[in-house]
């Protein structure tokens, strides 16, 4: 239970707590429970890819047919959405989709921390995509194509104006939309989670037991927008990557 008295409301599941408290210039760089579970998302995602790749066979066992299935299937996506000349960032795509993926599903467990359910973690992300993807497309293109980008072909001189100031405003609010996406969806289902799960601690095992069926049926569709969200995130940023190489 929070200090504050509200360990019981649904959103108490996203303060971040201070674990090792530490000031260093002035700033608060403490060590946080968000901070914990992105550490143990990351030594998940490593010990899942050297169970994968520490016994490699010609007839490959679990783990090895696990991972090979995750690696290409973020490569056909790469594929599929920024083409051939993407796959020379697929190290980085298939980073982000295994740490979002992660942090989605560690969240799931009881009394863990979903780190993706906070827009500072979210956004970052997509900012660093976001400038990554423009700085890409200024160096391989030049900034006077990237900027003439924005302008539509056959675009009326009358309309030129009003197109260029749209179609900049809405690649501007990629990274918002790319980060707000995948904050929402996991802090509206375990919200979703929590609420359902106070309904069934209130009511009993007997008067409970809808809510509790409710709740095992929410709890497997949760893991499904879990996946799928980080799906999401990683095709958006194959899209974005393939304008910035191709222009589109």
């Amino acid at each position: 239970m929070s200090d504050t008295g509200h360990g019981h409301s649904p959103l108490a599941q996203f303060e971040v707590h201070p674990l090792f408290p530490l000031q260093l210039g002035g700033y608060d760089v403490s060590f946080t429970n968000a901070s914990l579970w992105m550490v143990l998302s990351i030594a998940a995602i490593l010990l899942f890819m050297l169970a994968g790749s520490r016994k490699t066979q010609l007839v490959p066992g679990r783990m090895q047919s696990f991972s090979e299935v995750m690696v290409q299937f973020v490569a056909g996506t790469v594929r599929d959405c920024a083409g051939s000349d993407g796959m020379k960032f697929f190290p980085m795509i298939f980073s982000l989709f295994m740490f979002i993926l992660a942090c989605n599903l560690l969240g799931m467990l009881p009394y863990s921390f979903t780190v993706t359910s906070h827009i500072i973690v979210t956004f970052a992300l997509a900012l660093i995509i976001f400038l990554a993807c423009t700085v890409l497309a200024i160096i391989k293109h030049g900034p006077g194509n990237f900027l003439h980008s924005f302008l539509p072909e056959g675009t009326p001189w009358w309309m030129a104006p009003l197109m260029y100031f749209i179609e900049v405003f809405s690649y501007l609010a990629r990274p918002i939309s790319l980060s707000v996406r995948l904050a929402a969806n996991m802090m509206a289902g375990h919200t979703m989670l929590k609420v359902i799960a106070g309904f069934v601690v209130m009511l009993g095992v007997l008067g409970g037991w809808a809510p509790f069926a409710l709740l095992i049926v929410l709890t497997g569709f949760e893991i499904g927008i879990a996946v799928l969200q980080a799906y999401i995130f990683t095709v958006l940023t194959c899209v974005y990557l393939n304008n910035a190489l191709h222009l589109h």
